[in-house]
Protein backbone atom coordinates (compact mmCIF):
# COMPACT_ATOMS: atom_id res chain seq x y z
CA UNK A 1 0.00 0.00 0.00
CA UNK A 2 1.45 3.61 -0.86
CA UNK A 3 1.90 5.87 1.79
CA UNK A 4 0.98 9.31 2.38
CA UNK A 5 3.88 10.82 0.24
CA UNK A 6 4.15 8.26 -2.47
CA UNK A 7 0.48 8.82 -3.23
CA UNK A 8 0.28 12.41 -3.29
CA UNK A 9 3.99 12.76 -5.73
CA UNK A 10 1.89 10.48 -8.05
CA UNK A 11 -1.45 12.54 -7.77
CA UNK A 12 1.02 15.45 -8.18
CA UNK A 13 2.69 14.22 -10.93
CA UNK A 14 -0.02 12.97 -13.09
CA UNK A 15 -2.12 16.42 -12.72
CA UNK A 16 1.14 17.94 -13.81
CA UNK A 17 2.00 15.78 -16.33
CA UNK A 18 -1.78 15.46 -17.97
CA UNK A 19 -1.15 19.53 -18.47
CA UNK A 20 1.85 19.26 -20.25
CA UNK A 21 0.54 16.31 -22.54
CA UNK A 22 -2.16 19.22 -22.87
CA UNK A 23 -1.02 22.19 -23.54
CA UNK A 24 1.67 20.05 -26.16
CA UNK A 25 -1.21 18.46 -27.80
CA UNK A 26 -2.98 21.95 -28.65
CA UNK A 27 0.02 24.17 -29.64
CA UNK A 28 1.12 20.75 -32.04
CA UNK A 29 -1.92 21.37 -33.66
CA UNK A 30 -4.23 18.62 -35.47
CA UNK A 31 -1.65 17.06 -37.52
CA UNK A 32 -1.43 14.36 -35.10
CA UNK A 33 -4.37 12.90 -35.04
CA UNK A 34 -5.87 13.98 -38.78
CA UNK A 35 -2.13 12.83 -40.67
CA UNK A 36 -0.64 10.23 -38.68
CA UNK A 37 2.15 9.50 -40.94
CA UNK A 38 4.76 7.09 -40.01
CA UNK A 39 7.12 10.07 -38.12
CA UNK A 40 3.81 11.61 -36.27
CA UNK A 41 3.09 7.64 -34.74
CA UNK A 42 6.37 7.43 -33.64
CA UNK A 43 6.32 10.70 -32.48
CA UNK A 44 2.94 10.24 -30.28
CA UNK A 45 4.18 7.17 -29.12
CA UNK A 46 7.74 8.48 -27.68
CA UNK A 47 5.84 11.05 -26.03
CA UNK A 48 3.14 9.19 -24.49
CA UNK A 49 6.13 6.76 -23.39
CA UNK A 50 8.19 9.93 -21.45
CA UNK A 51 4.73 10.95 -20.30
CA UNK A 52 4.38 7.66 -18.44
CA UNK A 53 7.65 7.41 -17.28
CA UNK A 54 7.61 10.61 -15.48
CA UNK A 55 4.07 9.29 -13.85
CA UNK A 56 4.80 5.87 -13.55
CA UNK A 57 8.32 6.06 -12.08
CA UNK A 58 9.01 7.51 -8.70
CA UNK A 59 12.51 6.81 -9.68
CA UNK A 60 12.54 9.32 -12.47
CA UNK A 61 13.73 12.96 -12.26
CA UNK A 62 10.50 14.62 -13.04
CA UNK A 63 12.48 18.11 -14.02
CA UNK A 64 14.51 15.83 -16.23
CA UNK A 65 11.90 13.92 -18.25
CA UNK A 66 9.84 16.78 -18.34
CA UNK A 67 12.70 19.02 -20.42
CA UNK A 68 12.85 16.07 -22.44
CA UNK A 69 9.12 15.88 -22.80
CA UNK A 70 9.12 19.72 -23.51
CA UNK A 71 12.43 19.22 -26.24
CA UNK A 72 10.62 16.44 -28.03
CA UNK A 73 7.85 18.33 -28.67
CA UNK A 74 9.69 21.32 -29.65
CA UNK A 75 12.18 19.15 -31.94
CA UNK A 76 8.30 17.72 -33.70
CA UNK A 77 7.01 21.25 -34.18
CA UNK A 78 10.48 22.39 -35.68
CA UNK A 79 10.65 19.04 -37.87
CA UNK A 80 6.83 19.86 -39.06
CA UNK A 81 7.81 23.42 -39.58
CA UNK A 82 10.71 22.67 -42.05
CA UNK A 83 8.64 19.86 -44.24
CA UNK A 84 5.72 22.86 -45.29
CA UNK A 85 9.17 24.38 -46.16
CA UNK A 86 10.83 21.76 -48.29
CA UNK A 87 9.39 18.49 -50.19
CA UNK A 88 12.80 16.86 -49.81
CA UNK A 89 12.80 16.96 -46.24
CA UNK A 90 8.99 15.76 -46.40
CA UNK A 91 9.67 13.33 -48.80
CA UNK A 92 12.73 12.08 -47.08
CA UNK A 93 10.87 11.66 -43.26
CA UNK A 94 7.46 10.89 -44.53
CA UNK A 95 8.16 9.32 -48.05
CA UNK A 96 5.93 10.30 -50.71
CA UNK A 97 2.79 9.11 -52.50
CA UNK A 98 2.58 6.08 -54.40
CA UNK A 99 0.29 5.10 -57.26
CA UNK A 100 -0.39 1.41 -57.22
CA UNK A 101 -2.77 0.94 -60.13
CA UNK A 102 -3.10 2.93 -63.06
CA UNK A 103 -5.76 2.24 -65.57
CA UNK A 104 -7.21 -0.39 -64.31
CA UNK A 105 -3.86 -2.57 -63.92
CA UNK A 106 -2.00 -3.39 -60.38
CA UNK A 107 1.75 -1.86 -60.38
CA UNK A 108 3.25 -4.50 -59.18
CA UNK A 109 7.34 -2.46 -58.77
CA UNK A 110 4.88 -0.39 -56.55
CA UNK A 111 3.14 -2.97 -54.24
CA UNK A 112 6.67 -4.23 -53.47
CA UNK A 113 8.95 -1.17 -53.08
CA UNK A 114 6.06 -0.37 -49.99
CA UNK A 115 6.08 -3.89 -49.14
CA UNK A 116 2.07 -3.76 -49.74
CA UNK A 117 0.25 -7.35 -49.81
CA UNK A 118 -1.76 -7.84 -52.97
CA UNK A 119 -4.35 -8.35 -50.47
CA UNK A 120 -4.12 -6.11 -48.20
CA UNK A 121 -4.28 -4.06 -51.55
CA UNK A 122 -7.78 -5.24 -52.15
CA UNK A 123 -8.93 -5.06 -48.97
CA UNK A 124 -8.43 -0.56 -49.00
CA UNK A 125 -10.35 -0.65 -52.46
CA UNK A 126 -13.53 -2.75 -50.83
CA UNK A 127 -13.57 -0.13 -47.78
CA UNK A 128 -13.70 2.64 -50.28
CA UNK A 129 -16.24 0.81 -51.57
CA UNK A 130 -14.41 -0.69 -54.98
CA UNK A 131 -14.63 -4.33 -55.50
CA UNK A 132 -12.88 -4.72 -58.99
CA UNK A 133 -9.19 -3.54 -59.94
CA UNK A 134 -10.85 -2.77 -63.95
CA UNK A 135 -13.08 -0.06 -62.36
CA UNK A 136 -9.69 2.27 -60.96
CA UNK A 137 -8.18 4.71 -62.99
CA UNK A 138 -5.87 5.49 -60.42
CA UNK A 139 -4.69 4.38 -57.05
CA UNK A 140 -2.52 6.21 -54.66
CA UNK A 141 -1.45 5.01 -51.64
CA UNK A 142 -0.89 7.89 -49.50
CA UNK A 143 2.10 8.60 -46.62
CA UNK A 144 -0.14 8.11 -43.76
CA UNK A 145 -0.96 4.49 -45.51
CA UNK A 146 -4.67 5.46 -46.69
CA UNK A 147 -5.42 4.70 -50.18
CA UNK A 148 -6.86 7.15 -52.27
CA UNK A 149 -9.01 6.13 -55.39
CA UNK A 150 -9.87 8.11 -58.60
CA UNK A 151 -12.38 5.60 -60.41
CA UNK A 152 -13.32 5.09 -64.13
CA UNK A 153 -15.42 7.89 -65.33
CA UNK A 154 -17.80 5.57 -66.53
CA UNK A 155 -17.70 3.88 -63.00
CA UNK A 156 -17.73 7.19 -61.46
CA UNK A 157 -21.46 8.16 -59.51
CA UNK A 158 -23.74 10.12 -61.04
CA UNK A 159 -24.06 7.42 -63.35
CA UNK A 160 -23.30 9.24 -67.09
CA UNK A 161 -23.98 5.54 -68.31
CA UNK A 162 -27.88 6.08 -67.09
CA UNK A 163 -28.49 8.96 -69.20
CA UNK A 164 -26.76 7.70 -72.18
CA UNK A 165 -24.16 10.47 -71.84
CA UNK A 166 -20.89 10.23 -73.84
CA UNK A 167 -18.17 8.91 -71.80
CA UNK A 168 -15.00 10.88 -72.26
CA UNK A 169 -11.77 9.56 -70.34
CA UNK A 170 -10.13 11.82 -68.45
CA UNK A 171 -7.33 14.14 -69.60
CA UNK A 172 -5.16 14.70 -66.32
CA UNK A 173 -4.64 12.84 -63.48
CA UNK A 174 -5.73 15.93 -61.29
CA UNK A 175 -2.53 17.27 -59.13
CA UNK A 176 -0.82 19.85 -57.62
CA UNK A 177 1.12 22.65 -59.35
CA UNK A 178 1.38 24.89 -56.88
CA UNK A 179 2.38 24.60 -53.20
CA UNK A 180 2.57 27.53 -50.97
CA UNK A 181 4.06 29.79 -54.06
CA UNK A 182 6.18 26.89 -54.56
CA UNK A 183 5.80 25.44 -58.14
CA UNK A 184 5.77 21.22 -58.05
CA UNK A 185 8.00 20.75 -60.86
CA UNK A 186 8.14 16.83 -60.70
CA UNK A 187 4.38 16.95 -60.86
CA UNK A 188 4.83 19.45 -64.07
CA UNK A 189 7.00 17.12 -65.70
CA UNK A 190 5.00 13.86 -65.35
CA UNK A 191 1.97 15.64 -66.70
CA UNK A 192 4.01 16.78 -70.07
CA UNK A 193 3.75 20.19 -69.37
CA UNK A 194 5.89 23.08 -68.92
CA UNK A 195 6.23 25.90 -66.37
CA UNK A 196 5.52 29.00 -69.18
CA UNK A 197 2.42 26.66 -69.99
CA UNK A 198 1.48 26.89 -66.21
CA UNK A 199 2.16 30.82 -65.95
CA UNK A 200 0.00 31.77 -68.82
CA UNK A 201 -2.67 29.79 -67.24
CA UNK A 202 -2.78 31.71 -64.08
CA UNK A 203 -2.13 35.03 -66.01
CA UNK A 204 -5.80 33.79 -67.31
CA UNK A 205 -7.34 33.93 -63.91
CA UNK A 206 -5.80 37.50 -63.24
CA UNK A 207 -2.86 36.30 -61.43
CA UNK A 208 0.10 38.15 -62.15
CA UNK A 209 3.21 36.53 -60.06
CA UNK A 210 3.23 32.28 -59.17
CA UNK A 211 3.82 33.87 -55.34
CA UNK A 212 0.77 35.09 -54.74
CA UNK A 213 -0.95 31.35 -54.99
CA UNK A 214 -1.67 29.46 -52.00
CA UNK A 215 -2.38 25.81 -54.30
CA UNK A 216 -3.67 25.54 -58.02
CA UNK A 217 -4.05 22.10 -58.76
CA UNK A 218 -4.61 20.63 -62.63
CA UNK A 219 -8.33 18.82 -63.17
CA UNK A 220 -9.30 15.83 -64.93
CA UNK A 221 -9.97 17.86 -68.05
CA UNK A 222 -7.01 20.16 -68.14
CA UNK A 223 -8.36 23.37 -66.21
CA UNK A 224 -6.28 24.63 -63.51
CA UNK A 225 -8.18 25.60 -59.77
CA UNK A 226 -6.58 28.19 -58.49
CA UNK A 227 -6.13 29.44 -54.81
CA UNK A 228 -4.87 32.88 -53.64
CA UNK A 229 -2.89 33.39 -50.80
CA UNK A 230 -4.76 35.46 -47.95
CA UNK A 231 -3.01 38.71 -47.77
CA UNK A 232 -4.84 39.01 -43.94
CA UNK A 233 -2.79 36.61 -42.62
Amino acid sequence: MLDGFSFWEIFTRTIVTFAILLFLARIMGKKQIGQLTFFNYVTGITIGSIAAELVAHDDTHYLNATTALILWAILTLLVSYVTTKSSKVKELLDDKPSIVIKDGKILEKELKSNRIPVTDLTMLLRLQGVFSVKDVHFAVLETNGELSIFKKVAQQPATKQDVKAPVAEPKYMPSTLIADGIIIQKNLLGLNLTEEWLIKEIKKSGVNSVDQVFYAQIESNGSVYIDLKDTNL
